[in-house]
């Protein structure tokens, strides 16, 4: 059985966003013997008239946490983590840990093992939804990702290379970082995070040192020249986007709003590859893709076309498109200067709403 994990360049990152390259990590789950030592009891956070110490404050967080982390069992493709998400059986996890799968098990912290059903998934926020029928599994406590403070602590708790239970710490390493997919879609206002994060640990869970999830672990950064995991640089899905989407599973099955802007175009630059055989602007993003009947088709673009400013800013790579549109909503209106056959055009698009698939 393979874990997941999603992976980014490191030369990709910088400050309006991130460009995501995704693939499925083949590493070998090794062999481990467990050590029968006793558990450590939870201890209250803040003791009467005594200091409280770092490691009862990370100690009380995952015990909070970790009992509603389980491992999902994507049979003969590969496994990750999920967090149950209410006591009626459903589990939110990502929508790469699901993808593909046609049986699913989940198994629980106490060992045991449920067979689970698809509910509905989302690939643009990269979300899924599973189901169990079992009641009173304990549910997690989502926190608020919007309070999160560059800096403070968090713990990353999944199944890394099918160690069930495995806990990390790190720290929130920056918030309202924009991810871009593979397959143009972006995620919005992701936590970056140093809490190690590895194959196994997709769908789990980032928590605050309350003992609240505030992110869903999903992608790690690889480093470009070594082609390996980026030591400390993770990302995670924020709480507040989950609760915008998994409640929309939970009634629809599916994603009825997005709630983002989409343009419909597919852009290449001189700082990322373009087309074999199509040359990169020198200046701007070009225009490889359109999608029929989207935004931008609509307003007029045209493959081939160079965009070079959205309003008065000006863009010289895709992520700085994306981390425009990650700022406006469907139905916005903007202006595209664009390059063409030697002319400067103004073209006005209306921002259509991202697709959910």
């Amino acid at each position: 059985m393979k874990p997941f994990a999603s992976y980014l360049s490191v030369g990709a990152i910088v400050v309006a966003g991130v460009a995501v390259d995704r693939f499925a990590f083949n590493a070998p789950i090794g062999t481990v013997h467990a050590l029968n030592a006793p558990s450590r009891e939870a201890r209250p956070l803040h003791a009467a008239g005594a200091p409280v110490a770092a490691d009862d404050v990370t100690i009380n967080a995952f015990n909070r946490a970790s009992p509603s982390v389980v491992q999902i069992i994507n049979v003969s493709i590969g496994s990750g983590s999920g967090v149950v998400y209410d006591k009626s059986g459903d589990i939110v996890t990502n929508f790469h840990v699901v993808s593909g799968g046609k049986t699913f098990h989940v198994r629980l912290k106490s060992g045991q093992t449920l067979t689970a059903t698809l509910v509905g998934s989302d690939s643009a926020d990269d979300l899924a939804l599973l189901h169990v029928a079992s009641a009173n599994l304990p549910v997690a406590a989502f926190g608020n990702s919007n309070n999160l403070k560059t800096g403070q602590g968090v713990l990353a708790i999944g199944n890394p290379l099918g160690l069930q239970q495995t806990v990390t710490n790190g720290l929130v390493s920056a918030t309202g970082r924009t991810v871009q997919e593979p397959t143009g879609a972006y995620l919005p206002d992701a936590i970056q995070t140093s809490a190690p994060i590895n194959p196994g640990n997709s769908g789990g869970a980032l928590v605050a040192l309350d003992g609240t999830i505030v992110g869903i672990p999903t992608l790690v950064a690889a480093d470009p020249q070594l082609g390996s995991p980026a030591e400390g640089i993770g990302f995670a899905i924020s709480s507040a986007r989950v609760q915008v989407v998994v409640p929309q599973l939970i009634k629809y099955h599916r994603v009825l709003h997005t709630g983002r802007a989409y343009l419909g175009v597919t852009l290449c630059s001189a700082q990322t590859a373009c087309p074999p055989g199509t040359p990169p602007p020198s200046n701007g993003v070009l225009v490889t893709q359109l999608v029929s009947a989207g935004p931008g088709a609509k307003a007029g673009l045209k493959t081939g076309d160079v965009i070079t400013a959205i309003g008065s800013k000006s863009v010289s790579s895709g992520d700085d498109v994306i981390s425009y549109l990650a700022n406006q909503h469907p139905g916005s209106r903007i202006t595209l200067t664009v390059l063409r056959n030697g002319q400067t055009l103004h073209i006005p698009v209306q921002l259509g709403e991202l697709p959910s698939q």
